[in-house]
């Protein structure tokens, strides 16, 4: 694949934008095995794509969620299990979207310009391998159209990498 993305110009919607960025995904990773690799890819893509404020991905290890590859300001390298967003998501093994974060109790800022969020974590088998998280400046911003597309992303990811 073309390591440049297209977005025509006149895409107006967020579910268009998935709709022409999600091949153009499935086509940088399933090549790949390597998971961060991949990882690196995506939050790329979806950073540049959307222009979210931060996307990435924090990587379970040794009982805790650990920095992945990401876009965006400095963040948060370790995350306990059932905190924040994103150890919700872990904990739940549900993808939780925010509509504010400023009113999600525990919620974790690592940058105090993020104003809402959505989690999905990457499942392979029955455990939580990883999350992928994306902070949005708008309150509001994420909906049930970034849950289904991310969703089919994550697993794309499962799918193709050396999970």
């Amino acid at each position: 694949m073309d390591e440049n993305l297209n977005i025509p110009s006149e895409t107006k919607t967020i579910e268009e934008k998935y709709k022409i960025l999600s091949p153009q995904i499935k086509s940088l990773i399933e090549g790949e095995s390597d998971l961060i690799a991949n990882m690196a890819n995506v939050a790329s893509v979806l950073k540049w794509g959307f222009g979210h404020l931060w996307v990435g991905f924090y990587i379970v290890k040794e009982k805790q969620l650990v920095l992945g590859p990401y876009q965006g300001p400095v963040a948060c390298t370790r995350i306990s299990f059932g905190k924040g967003v994103c150890g919700k998501a872990w904990q739940e093994q549900s993808s939780v979207i925010v509509p504010d974060v400023n009113l999600f109790p525990g919620h974790i800022a690592c940058s105090a310009d993020s104003k809402s969020e959505i989690v999905i974590p990457g499942i392979s088998g029955k455990n939580v391998i990883f999350v992928l998280d994306i902070d949005s400046t708008q309150i509001n911003f994420f909906s049930g159209i970034d849950r289904k597309y991310l969703e089919m992303i994550v697993k794309l990811l499962i799918d193709y990498s050396d999970c």
